[in-house]
């Protein structure tokens, strides 16, 4: 009888929760869109955090990276009174007025991915990603160690705050000649871009975006028979810069786990809205470093969405 009653229970509870969480409506704003190869692993991190925390779920994201058309679409995703928000923070002071009026109207927020350095200044409790400047400075203090002397860090996003202090970080930890190379996000003008820098001098080249400025400045490398001589390194992964890693071309991919990035914090709500819980500070994702020496494991997940 003991034995029934626990079971009864057992199914009453689970019953409960799984209506509890079937209720909740998360919203994920972000500035990337989900076509985009970085942001597609992320998008697949949610939609699986999703079903494993059997939560309902919306991703949205602006057209292009436009911080007035993202800032509405946090207010919009107030106005849907979602049990949850996650957001990316590029621009702090952009969007800290949408973000702050989120947490007013009793919206718990997380930001992911970009925000490190500014979520808490808004009232967001958590962060989930790395910490860029530190990021950058890791990959700063590699290509300094490869013997690089006069280095090329290309922003294809110029006003994204995290995107800075990447290049920030990677200035300080190369030590040596460091300019900042501002571009547009069309692959041909960063191709181009790049190629007309290729004659000053320049023996290393840090991008920022691997299915983006990597890819294209890899290109500019190729066309110029540059590659090897010129060091390329790149932030975030992408099918075509993975393989170019495995084949020695690239000398490392800054690994910031975006598909963790867009599952963690699902899985973050779908434990606060059954049990109330909550981490404070980043919880942080990266920076690994995909070399040339492991590049081809990854590959393995890659292809599968997970990396």
């Amino acid at each position: 009888m003991k034995t029934f009653k626990n079971f009864i229970l057992a199914i009453a509870t689970w019953a409960f929760m799984s209506v509890s969480a079937s209720a909740v409506d998360v919203i994920v704003v972000s500035h990337g869109q989900a076509n985009d190869p970085f942001w597609s692993v992320a998008k697949n991190g949610v939609d699986t955090g999703c079903k494993d925390m059997g939560i309902s779920c919306k991703y949205v994201a602006p057209a292009t990276f436009d911080m007035v058309e993202m800032a509405k679409l946090i207010d919009n995703a107030v106005s849907q009174k979602p049990k949850g928000i996650v957001i990316t923070l590029p621009d702090a002071a952009a969007l800290g007025k949408s973000v702050k009026a989120a947490i007013a109207s009793g919206i718990p927020v997380i930001s992911m991915n970009s925000g490190s350095d500014d979520y808490a200044s808004l009232g967001i409790s958590a962060h989930v990603g790395q910490t860029e400047f530190e990021a950058g400075v890791g990959g700063g203090q590699k290509m300094k160690a490869a013997g690089g002397k006069k280095a090329l860090c290309v922003n294809h996003e110029v006003g994204n705050v995290a995107l800075d202090r990447r290049c920030a970080g990677f200035k300080k930890g190369f030590g040596g000649s460091v300019d900042i190379l501002g571009t547009s996000n069309d692959p041909t003008e960063i191709q181009k871009a790049v190629a007309a820098k290729l004659g000053n001098g320049y023996d290393t080249i840090l991008t920022l975006g691997a299915g983006l400025s990597g890819e294209a400045a890899l290109k500019a490398l190729e066309a110029a028979g540059k590659v090897g001589s010129v060091r390329l390194g790149t932030f975030d992964m992408s099918p075509n810069m993975l393989k170019a890693a495995a084949a020695g071309k690239v000398e490392f991919l800054i690994d910031q786990q975006q598909y963790l990035q867009g599952y963690l914090p699902i899985a973050i709500f779908g434990q606060y809205i059954r049990y109330g819980t909550m981490p404070s500070g980043v919880v942080m994702t990266g920076p690994g470093f995909v070399t040339p020496d492991n590049a081809a494991k990854v590959i393995k997940w890659a292809a599968q969405g997970y990396r």
